[in-house]
């Protein structure tokens, strides 16, 4: 009997099939990520819940600084004796980073794995908020807490969200749902006191990227590999090669490709883009909002504790929920309608800046806004291949950094110019809701058109071919040549 093929799930979710021979096992210098056995039972469990509770950590130490920012706004502008629109830079330069950062992410993640690159990131974030609590100027402050903080945040979060991707197959919305929970924990978290602790804690990454370990891919037999390979040509010229590595580079870690290929992918990509021009906005200026209007900075401050246990207590249930099967192909939908909500629920701020009024649009917005975060990387990587998972977000990091670069400081120079919240928050609402309306119409189009194409195949003229039913578990990996018969005779049968 002909030796079993591995199947491709097990070659995307990374079980550990067969042991390797002695010579393989040990190879001269310490063991890297790349080439550590990973210990581990099959994916979407075992070792995976450590994976997971390393992961909600990361993000509540990275993706949530720049949310609760807006408890120390107040005290940035009457250290530096700025502008609203000079204050707003440093959230947005530091949200901006933490996208852009995508693509030098991914090359690191593909050099030293993802353990290695979250300790790094860790290392270097830690860094930036202890050099930030002796800033003396708001200049210095764009450096250290927006560029380098921010870049450590991107080299945590990426790599944590990417690797918890490969250990969760079947409970990947659970997974993300309670992976996102961690921005929510973030926001229960004199600012330069609060920066020098802050620095110390998020040394605490290095700790969670220990943990994440990798899972060894299958690697293919010597005869496959043989079969199989192209045959190298000759010497190239020094300009094509460099065209063909830097097409190779954006291919393999920007999915331009991918952009231009996949349509859905695509859509999601300008949807998101647009959406963080007014997402993470009134998160931002909401403390200052309520201060204004002389409401006790403590009370004014209790409205993002508000929101943080929301986020908290809703975002495990929703993971639950979305995981059953009827959501399964409509994730991109429920995702749209509460993004809508969470668009619309921005001018309730315009009714009144009383603290009931606003602890009203807390829970509304806290509400929607579990339901996006628990969606967003589910719904990407349905759209995507999870081969191609960590190249179509660099790709959608660096389109959101520049909506999130512009955002907050145009949202600033409209409070200057105008003297009024309100308008900013009327701002926000539209920019969320209309994005949220382009990705259900465009979806919903996408959907019709494809559904139409497959109910018109077998009207054609000639005759529909039986439909054959293949699972992922009986395709085959390569395809055996002559050579490879008479290597192994057996394998005829």
């Amino acid at each position: 009997m002909a030796p079993q093929q591995p199947s491709s799930t097990e070659e995307q979710t990374g079980e550990l099939d067969e042991p390797e021979s002695e010579g393989e096992k040990q190879g001269p210098g310490p063991p890297s990520d790349q080439d550590h056995p990973a210990t581990c039972n099959a994916p979407d469990g075992g070792w995976g819940w450590v994976v997971l509770v390393a992961t909600i950590l990361v993000l509540a130490l990275t993706l949530a600084f720049p949310a609760c920012i807006g408890i120390f706004y107040l005290d940035l502008q009457e250290e530096f004796d700025a502008s609203n629109s000079e204050t707003s830079w440093v959230p947005s330069i530091m949200t901006s980073v933490l996208h852009a950062g995508g693509p030098l992410c991914s090359v690191l993640v593909e050099r030293f794995g993802c353990r290695a690159t979250v300790m790094f990131g860790g290392v270097l974030s830690g860094l930036g908020m202890v050099v930030s609590s002796f800033s003396h100027s708001i200049a210095h402050l764009y450096i250290t807490t927006g560029v380098i903080t921010g870049l450590g945040f991107c080299f945590s979060f990426q790599p944590a969200v990417t690797i918890l991707g490969h250990y969760f197959v079947r409970r990947r919305p659970f997974a993300n749902a309670m992976s996102s929970t961690g921005t929510a924990l973030g926001l229960k978290l004199g600012w330069r006191g609060s920066f020098l602790v802050l620095g110390a804690v998020l040394l605490n990454c290095c700790v969670c990227g220990a943990v994440m370990r990798p899972l060894r891919p299958h690697k293919p037999k010597k005869s496959e590999v043989m079969s199989n390979s192209p045959i190298s040509p000759g010497k190239k010229g020094c300009v094509p090669g460099i065209c063909q590595s830097l097409a190779s580079f954006l291919r393999k870690h920007m999915a331009f490709d991918l952009f231009c290929s996949n349509l859905r992918f695509r859509v999601f990509s300008l949807g998101i883009t647009w959406m963080m021009l007014g997402f993470v906005v009134p998160l931002i200026f909401l403390v200052p909002y309520a201060s204004a209007h002389n409401m006790d900075p403590s009370r004014a401050a209790l409205l993002l504790s508000i929101l943080g246990f929301v986020n908290i207590f809703v975002r495990p249930p929703a993971g639950v929920l979305f995981s059953l099967s009827w959501f399964k192909g409509r994730h991109i939908y429920v995702f749209s309608v509460a993004l809508l909500i969470n668009g619309l629920s921005n001018s309730i701020c315009c009714i009144s800046p009383d603290f009931n009024v606003l602890l009203i649009y807390v829970l509304i917005y806290g509400l929607s806004m579990s339901v996006v975060g628990s969606l967003m990387f589910t719904v990407l990587m349905d759209t995507v291949e999870m081969s191609r998972f960590p190249s179509a977000l660099g790709l959608l990091s660096i389109m959101e950094s520049v909506t999130l670069l512009i955002g907050p400081p145009l949202a600033g120079l409209l409070v200057d110019r105008t003297g009024q919240y309100t308008v900013m928050f009327l701002a926000c609402s539209i920019s969320v809701a209309l994005s949220a309306l382009f990705l259900m119409v465009s979806f919903y189009w996408l959907d019709s058109r494809d559904a139409a194409q497959k109910n018109s195949l077998p009207a054609s003229g000639s005759p529909a071919k039986p439909a054959i039913n293949m699972s992922t578990d009986c395709q085959y990996s390569s395809v055996p040549t002559d050579g490879d018969k008479t290597n192994n005779p057996s394998s005829e049968a």
